[in-house]
């Protein structure tokens, strides 16, 4: 699994210029340390599942729609929108937030859409957006003209549904007919109907699949390869599909025709079929990926007649694509192929024939296979296939590069750099194989983000498009420096701070971090932490902890399983190194975390309450005993262990929040916030925990919106309210 979040760096200012005298670190009593006091309250009395249900008194907050769930939730919102919207600031934080989220001069985030350009487009008129397109010279334009292709908020109110757009997948060539996915409510599960560009309408009696998390690509104009629930028995314990079908036009699912089954005992997001082409549209390579856990997978190809063959890949492999007869991939480990050892995170091209294990009449191959190897402190970011290059977005100590690589064959991939600003992060957009070219955004901390074209043959980027800035940045710097965690391993951080800021500790802080499923958090343009939280003088840190993808697949694997805790000792570490470089002390230091980030925050404040006076923990798990219970929590298995495994337990239970809590520590006022929508990650993880604290007596803030889901891009409008809660609360605990 690869993830890039578009950002950009500045290069580190020495510290050593200050005279500022820097505050010491705090420190626990040896005997207060929670890992030191004894089981907590609440621990289980055996870690078995059983055991783990029976010591918990909050299952009932598991129930979604519960009634005993929806009164919790009722009563914390009250009590918690008392505290924040009747904050004095709130309403200028709310219009600050809705004016950058709905505001008409952001880069329309575009897509190749036939001869055209495609895009989604959210603001205060169409809440819930309109795709629309025009064309490349009308889009480069300050004032392009748009067609509206299907207007979200007019199909809402029409069908009477809480309809969130998710997306389009158009077939090539002509990308005139599209399946189109709508979400009730913001959920990942969806529907799925065929939408005709020509007559801008629904397809009568088209492709339409009912409400699922469905895998789906076009095979050709009137057949569909799709992954989905058919039904009793055909879905793994995570609620993901391990069946591929065939589904013809006209056809029920029912009646869809099976070409490849996977075990109903996967692990992972569920079985996917990718279907690769050639410029000209034409099929070169259908792959079908095999989940065995949340990380590893089988790739097997499916053959003209619909069969299909495992290929000899390794089990931690990304498949960015098909060149001809080429499969372009990275390792994810270590990797010998044909007597040749390949670095983990390395770019490659495979003939896909030298893969089959079924075929005795292969011929000898010239084909270079290495396209690129990472250095220390390098990494692969994004990648693109077009018809005889590759296109990839690079790291380098957090700070990006572009290059493209042409393929000369048995000669190798001749590397060309293309210029970018310095010390900027670089993410790569939609690609066109027709046409040659890739959509290419850079951005910063301070510097907003720029679109840009690269196209084959030129090592210069054409810009299409540049934010204008929507904060005042003429009065910070950002600084990169490194903190030392537990085991001596250096963590790289970004600092963002007022630039004539004293070094005494008092700086309201803020720290992000995420720390999993190798996601690379790249400094990034946020506007609204910039005008909400910067302009009044906050700062902002982002902390590269191992278990992301900064420096490559062995950074993530750093702090898998029973190696967890290295992403929050590294964690703990930026937040020492904070409080001795002067940046803050734990009196005006919060953190903020979300998803994956939830088990940083909570944890943090279970493990280090000493370190922070605030946490916004938003869309979390927490309770890691039972995650694998809450959909769809099994296919995440991969990344922190199996609880019903003894062994796996045992470690999981250390660092698990909700069995870790503890009455009578110092922890801070914590906000907790999800969604009731979130089908990603289970919003009992968040009650719960609420719940607990207040059993404690433990002052907190609890806030469940009804809509959004995971992502929280349902309605920027209602995203403007959710940032103004978060930083009406970090005003709260850290300014004031």
């Amino acid at each position: 699994m690869r993830h890039l979040i578009l950002s950009a760096a500045i290069p580190a200012l020495l510290m050593g210029a200050c005279t500022t005298t820097p505050a010491q670190p705090s420190m626990w009593r040896a005997d207060e340390h929670p890992e030191r006091m004894g089981p907590p309250p609440a621990y289980p009395k055996n870690l078995t599942p059983a055991g783990v249900a029976a010591a918990d008194d909050h299952l009932a907050l598991e129930q979604v729609d519960g009634a005993e769930a929806m009164a919790f939730v009722a009563e914390e919102n009250r009590k918690s929108l008392a505290a924040l919207t009747g904050d004095p600031r709130y309403e200028t934080f709310r219009a600050e937030a809705q004016a950058i989220l709905t505001a008409t001069d952001r880069i329309p985030s575009p897509s190749f859409l036939g001869d055209g350009i495609g895009n989604f487009w959210q603001d205060a008129t169409n809440p819930k957006g309109v795709w629309r397109r025009t064309t490349l010279d009308s889009y480069r334009t300050a004032t392009p003209q748009w067609e509206t292709l299907l207007d979200i908020d007019a199909l809402s109110k029409a069908e009477g549904k809480d309809w969130v757009f998710k997306g389009a997948d158009c077939l090539a060539p002509d990308d005139t007919r599209c399946l189109i996915n709508l979400s009730d409510g913001g959920k990942d599960a969806v529907v799925v109907r065929e939408f005709d560009l020509t007559t801008k309408s629904f397809v009568d009696g088209g492709f339409n699949l009912p409400e699922g998390k469905h895998r789906i690509e076009w095979l050709d104009r009137d057949t569909l390869l799709v992954a989905t629930d058919f039904g009793a028995g055909t879905m793994t314990e995570s609620g993901y599909p391990f069946i591929v079908k065939t589904l013809k036009r006209g056809q029920t699912l029912a009646q869809a025709t099976e070409v490849y089954r996977g075990e109903q005992g996967d692990g992972g997001y569920g079985v996917s079929p990718s279907v690769y082409r050639d410029k000209d549209g034409k099929v070169t390579a259908v792959i079908i990926t095999r989940p065995l856990d949340t990380f590893r997978s089988e790739t097997w190809v499916m053959a003209h007649d619909g069969s299909t063959v495992k290929l000899a890949l390794p089990d931690r492999v990304s498949v960015f694509g098909a060149q001809g007869d080429l499969l372009i991939v990275s390792n994810d480990e270590a990797w010998t192929f044909n007597g040749i050892t390949y670095k983990p995170g390395s770019l490659l091209s495979i003939p896909l024939n030298s893969l089959r294990n079924d075929r005795n009449d292969l011929s000898i191959s010239n084909q270079a296979y290495l396209i690129y190897e990472p250095a220390a402190r390098q990494s692969l970011g994004d990648v693109r296939v077009l018809d005889r290059q590759v296109v990839a977005s690079l790291s380098e100590n957090v700070a990006g590069r572009l290059a493209i690589f042409d393929n000369r064959g048995e000669f190798g991939w001749r590397r060309q750099d293309v210029a970018v600003p310095q010390n900027i992060a670089v993410g790569l957009g939609d690609s066109s194989k027709s046409k040659g070219e890739v959509f290419v955004s850079t951005q910063g901390f301070l510097t907003p983000p720029t679109l840009s074209l690269a196209s084959v043959g030129s090592t210069a980027l054409t810009e299409l498009k540049a934010a204008p800035a929507k904060f005042d940045t003429s009065t910070h710097v950002v600084e990169q420096f490194e903190a030392t965690s537990t085991d001596g391993t250096k963590i790289p951080y970004f600092v963002t701070r007022p630039r004539d800021m004293k070094l005494d500790g008092s700086n309201p802080t803020v720290m992000l971090g995420y720390g999993g499923f190798q996601v690379s958090l790249n400094p990034a343009y946020k506007p609204e932490m910039g005008k909400l939280w910067l302009e009044r003088g906050g700062v902002f840190v982002q902390a590269n902890i191992r278990g992301g993808g900064e420096f490559g697949p062995d950074w993530h694997q750093a702090a898998l399983d029973g190696n967890r805790q290295k992403a929050f000792d590294d964690f703990a570490a930026v937040a020492r190194d904070l409080e001795r470089r002067g940046i803050t002390s734990p009196r005006r230091l919060g953190i903020y975390g979300r998803s994956n980030g939830g088990v940083l925050t909570s944890v943090s404040i279970t493990q280090h309450p000493e370190l922070f006076n605030a946490a916004v923990i938003e869309s979390p798990l927490v309770d890691m005993l039972r995650y694998h219970e809450l959909p769809a929590g099994a296919s995440w298995i991969g990344e922190y262990g199996d609880p019903r495994i003894p062994e796996e337990a045992a470690w999981i239970a250390k660092y698990s929040a909700y069995q870790q809590l503890r009455p009578d520590q110092p922890y801070p006022r914590v906000y907790l916030t999800t969604n009731t929508r979130d089908d990603r990650v289970h919003p009992g993880h968040a009650r719960k925990f609420a719940a607990r604290l207040g059993d404690m007596g433990y002052d907190h803030l609890y806030y469940e919106d009804t809509a959004g889901g995971h992502s929280n891009d349902a309605d920027p409008v209602a995203n403007a309210r959710r940032w103004a809660r978060h930083y009406v609360y970090l005003s709260q605990q850290l300014m004031d």
